[in-house]
């Protein structure tokens, strides 16, 4: 198979080429979490992504998601300041930390939760996913780690009680 060679002057490059989203022009029309702020960057809905999503969250001190995974999707978390916790695992049994600067990869179907580790600044990340849907399947997996207080409810990451 031969490829298709593209010259320059067939291609409107000037608007079908890059996209720049700056910071001011994210969309936080998007499922929210009391506690979480997310802010899309990328989409079809933008910029004419096919394959993948990707924007920020901001998740408060004292939050935590209920146990889900994302079915097929594959997901990206490069955190900018803040710690975050994960666990994963069948209970959750698997735990670990992840700072500035640090990427996080969550394969598909992997069950896991997210929280905050610290008690007194947000953490900000931002997360990139393989497909375009909002995929979150909870799971009745009962939470290794609770918080003194009540999490709030998180309509994007529902637990289960």
């Amino acid at each position: 198979m031969v490829a298709e060679t593209v010259s320059e002057s067939s291609v409107d490059w000037k608007g079908n080429g890059l996209r720049i989203v700056r910071s001011g022009e994210l969309d936080t029309n998007t499922p929210q979490s009391e506690g979480m702020t997310r802010a899309e960057a990328i989409s079809f809905a933008r910029v004419g992504a096919r394959k993948l999503w990707a924007g920020t969250v901001v998740v408060e001190p004292r939050i935590q998601t209920g146990p889900h995974h994302h079915g097929e999707l594959e997901t990206v978390i490069y955190v900018v300041s803040g710690r975050a916790r994960f666990r994963w695992g069948d209970r959750l049994e698997f735990i670990d930390e992840a700072g500035p600067g640090d990427f996080v990869y969550v394969p598909p179907f992997v069950p896991h939760q997210e929280l905050n580790a610290k008690e007194d600044q947000p953490v900000v990340a931002v997360l990139v996913r393989s497909g375009q849907e909002p995929v979150v399947v909870n799971l009745d997996i009962p939470n290794p780690e609770p918080y003194p207080e009540t999490p709030a409810i998180d309509p994007f990451h529902k637990k289960r009680h």
